[in-house]
């Protein structure tokens, strides 16, 4: 005679694994969107590096842009068809992971600080913060539409570091 588990075991059982997987879905999707925010981070590092290149063909001088554009087809000048020439033709650059809303409908995820409009780089000046490079904001996220709580928005500064934070203008 053959030992069969009874219905009450094949509950407890069924009821561990969903206790465990209602535990591990969370997580895993911290994990997730961990590395979306890593990813996001490291496309504001990468068009720094564009920018940078920007800047040495142009003697130095920011460009000159909007904040951003409303619509794809608008024919201003922005982030995405500004430094699409200095990030090796890759537009995934200019989308964040986390954002499902601007990139598509604009052409990027991030917005420009117009304030730094036409300055030299050699004497960025920006709400009075000045040979402080580290806390003067070149471009970051559109919208807080990451879904860490731990920040709201990615940011790239003028000395090339880019980090998450929890407004747009914090100084360091």
């Amino acid at each position: 005679m053959r030992r069969a588990f009874t219905l009450i075991e094949l509950l407890v059982v069924i009821a561990l694994i969903a206790l465990l997987a209602a535990l591990a879905f969370p997580l895993a999707a911290s994990f997730v969107e961990k590395g979306r925010v890593t990813s996001c981070i490291q496309n504001l590092r990468t068009l720094g590096t564009a920018l940078n290149l920007y800047l040495a063909d142009n003697n130095g001088m920011m460009p000159t842009l909007r904040l951003a554009r409303e619509r794809l087809d608008e024919d201003v000048p922005v982030i995405d068809n500004t430094l699409d020439r200095y990030t090796a033709g890759s537009k995934k650059v200019f989308a964040c992971p986390s954002d499902h809303k601007f990139a598509d409908a604009t052409g990027t995820s991030y917005h420009w600080n117009v304030a730094l409009n036409g300055q030299s780089v050699a004497s960025l000046n920006f709400m009075g913060i000045a040979d402080q490079p580290g806390s003067i904001p070149i471009m970051g996220d559109k919208e807080g539409f990451h879904r860490d709580p731990d920040h709201k928005v990615n940011i790239l500064y003028a000395d090339g570091h880019a980090s998450k934070e929890l407004t747009f203008a914090k100084p360091r």
